[in-house]
This record gives structure tokens, C-alpha cells and sequence, in this order.
């Protein structure tokens, strides 16, 4: 085999695409995280303002 051969065999073995949904994974995953500490944040606003707050955010939020 010559060296283009190699070459394409090598593309061929690469897996480009998955880099990317790796990528748009780790995004997702800091949007939720992101999301449940806004969520932690506003239940604990909350419970400043109302000593007596024992809610849960989900249940005001639908």
C-alpha cells in the first residue's frame, strides 16, 4: 500500500462527529446544572423572605 492508502484508512477510523456531540453534551450538562442552581438560589431567596417558606420550587413553578 502506498501512503494514500493509508491516509484514507486512517479517515476512514476517525470518528469526527463524535467530538461534537460530546461537546453539545458538556453544554447540556452545564445548562442543567446551571438550572438547578438558579433553582437553589431562588428557593433560598425565598426562604429569607419567608421564614416559614417549606415549599418546593416545582410545585410554583407549573
Amino acid at each position: 500500500m502506498n501512503r494514500l492508502d493509508y491516509g484514507s484508512a486512517l479517515d476512514s477510523v476517525v470518528e469526527k462527529p463524535a467530538s461534537r456531540s460530546r461537546s453539545s453534551n458538556k453544554k447540556r450538562k452545564w445548562r442543567e446544572i446551571e438550572v438547578l442552581k438558579e433553582k437553589h438560589r431562588l428557593l433560598k431567596e425565598l426562604q429569607d423572605i419567608d421564614n416559614s417558606f417549606n415549599g418546593e420550587l416545582d410545585t410554583l413553578l407549573m
